[in-house]
């Protein structure tokens, strides 16, 4: 089974429950777990994981054309083939250039150009690491090149290269909504929304539940930090008949044991039993599927 975990916006508190569910499955329901960090701008599910022994560090490139001016005639085929508008061919000025910021490394250009003037050069694009837990399990994380934004790619080449061999994958997805929030849900089996009971946390959830339904991916919500008081998070849960996975409570302790980096060994006893009934609903929908 392939879960993601979500969250319409960042504070939520989405890695949390990603890296709590990961270790419950792995420690208590003895399942053969891994978890991936698709968080590639950002990725700090390891800071809760140590001690982690590294697997395997690869660096990820992709292919940058360049324009070679001494024999580009400026006829703006590759303009005109570019899906992206990554390409500004100014002929008066005998001026052709590909922004990097923009480019997908398609290649359409490349076929484009009668001349075989463009010429495809490798930059990088971030790094994707393997590691093993303390407890003998697998976890995969991408960290984006400093500049770079292409997150989506590397996303997808992080997902390339997830091991096949596990009864379930935790994906750790970016923040938001944008493409590379989609990017990581895509062939996932069901997504877990992580959100806050407070106005912007709603507005943000509606946000996702709109793409996930767009998806037609099942999903349920966890609500953090569930006794702060605000109600219309579930007057809206329950309008919707979306299902409520569990509620986490604003703790000041559990707080304490999160910010020592001890998440996972000190974890208090009423979490455990919340974390176990999310669990148990989520492997549900695997049994109906």
């Amino acid at each position: 089974m392939r879960i993601a975990v979500a969250s319409g916006k960042g504070g939520t508190g989405k890695t949390t429950v990603a890296v709590s569910l990961f270790h419950f499955l792995e420690i208590f329901q003895d399942k053969k777990v891994q978890l991936v960090d698709c968080d590639v701008e950002e990725p700090n599910d390891a800071l809760f994981l140590t001690p982690l022994q590294v697997l395997d560090k690869e660096e990820v490139c992709q292919f940058i054309p360049g324009i070679d001016l001494s024999t580009c005639t400026f006829c703006k085929k590759c303009v005109e083939w570019c899906e992206f508008n990554a390409i500004t061919v100014v002929a008066s000025r005998k001026f052709a250039e590909v922004d990097s910021n923009l480019c997908h490394s398609c290649g359409a250009c490349s076929e484009a150009c009668p001349t075989h003037s463009i010429v495809e050069e490798p930059g990088v694009l971030g790094t994707i690491t393997h590691y093993k837990t303390e407890n003998g399990s697998a976890f995969t994380q991408g960290l984006l090149e400093v500049g770079s934004a292409m997150q989506t790619m590397l996303v997808k080449k992080l997902k390339s290269r997830v091991r096949q061999n596990s009864e379930i994958t935790i994906f750790d997805s970016p923040p938001g909504t944008s493409c590379s929030v989609v990017e990581t849900v895509s062939d996932t089996d069901y997504v877990i929304l992580v959100s806050e009971p407070t106005p912007f946390g709603l507005h943000d959830l509606k946000i996702t539940v709109e793409l996930l339904q767009e998806l037609e991916k099942p999903f349920g919500v966890v609500v953090n930090k569930a006794n702060l008081g605000f109600r219309d998070i579930y007057s809206y849960l329950d309008e919707k008949k979306i299902e409520l996975l569990g509620e986490i409570p604003f703790s000041r302790e559990f707080a304490r044991v999160y910010s020592s980096g001890e998440l996972l060994k000190n974890i208090p006893e009423e979490f455990e039993q919340i974390y176990q009934g999310i669990i148990e609903k989520v492997l549900a929908h695997e049994t109906v599927n």
